[in-house]
């Protein structure tokens, strides 16, 4: 029995958006019972061996709630991602809402500025965002109650936002077929991992899960909603109760064998930033790349 007040009789409608350059699905949250919604884990895009950055993926998603008449309230971020760049600010400047990610993107912004040099002038506090969720906090998305767990492992500042009978895990669970993420970023654990996995693993077999990322394992066609129930049966890493011996022994060699993700240099300086590029002492948009600190 979970801990969580769980209102499954709260159905919203949940609208995504894949990006094939990075494998990332955004998505738009509906209140059921008003124009009120939220936006999931955004896309900006980057052409990297260019230094080009544009807004096709976010300019989809502010379309898509302009043209259904929606009030964007909240611009969530699952954790800091080391894979695609936030459009959370281009998103608020364009329609508002508060961005929102978990308390412990300090430590991320500790141990990030380090790697990346960042002079004092970078606030390693989380003002940067709008709101700082801990373990079971709540909030509002229109008449909807959404609530957050705590799901580190992958990295520290890793948040599941379950909003009526859905969950949007980030990269704390893939599809079945696709297992688990990765747990060998700085501040990632594979026990915590699976200890975090587990909480999710005890919500009602019918919520409904919304993943961030699907890579089509064997071929298939993208996808990115699963269930409680279709994850405990036949997730390829956790299901059918592997232990957490078993996992953390898969998950560490496993990630021995993995390369760094193409964007992870860009992604990580952006994202601690809410999504805000860094810039220069004149104030022009630049990235760094540290070299032999990864």
């Amino acid at each position: 029995m979970t801990q969580y007040a769980v209102d499954m009789s709260v159905k919203p409608d949940v609208k995504a958006f894949f990006d094939p350059d990075t494998n990332t699905i955004s998505y738009v949250v509906k209140d059921p019972a008003s124009n009120s919604c939220a936006v999931v884990d955004s896309v900006m895009d980057i052409d990297y061996a260019a230094g080009r950055l544009s807004y096709d993926n976010a300019d989809q998603i502010i379309d898509y709630i302009q043209s259904n008449d929606l009030k964007l309230e909240w611009i969530i971020e699952t954790h800091v991602h080391a894979d695609h760049l936030s459009a959370a600010p281009y998103i608020q400047q364009k329609l508002g809402g508060k961005i929102g990610i978990g308390d412990q993107i300090m430590i991320v912004q500790d141990t990030f500025g380090k790697v990346f040099n960042e002079g004092t002038e970078f606030q390693r506090d989380g003002s940067q965002f709008d709101r700082l969720f801990s373990d079971g906090d709540t909030y509002k998305i229109g008449n909807m109650d959404a609530f957050v767990i705590y799901t580190p492992g992958h990295t520290p500042a890793c948040m599941t936002h379950v909003m009526g009978d859905a969950a949007f895990v980030g990269d704390t669970l893939f599809m079945p077929d696709g297992g688990s993420a990765r747990a060998d970023f700085p501040g990632g654990d594979a026990g915590t991992l699976y200890d975090s996995i587990q909480k999710l693993l005890v919500l009602p077999d019918d919520m409904r899960l919304f993943m961030c990322h699907d890579y089509g394992p064997n071929g298939r066609d993208i996808k990115w909603e699963t269930t409680v129930g279709e994850e405990k049966q036949h997730n390829i890493h956790v299901g059918c109760g592997k232990s957490r011996d078993e996992f953390i022994k898969f998950r560490t060699e496993r990630d021995a064998q993995l390369d760094m993700p193409r964007l992870i240099l860009p992604s990580l300086q952006v994202n601690m930033r809410a999504g805000d590029v860094p810039k220069d002492k004149d104030g022009n948009p630049m990235l760094k790349v540290p070299v032999n600190k990864l």
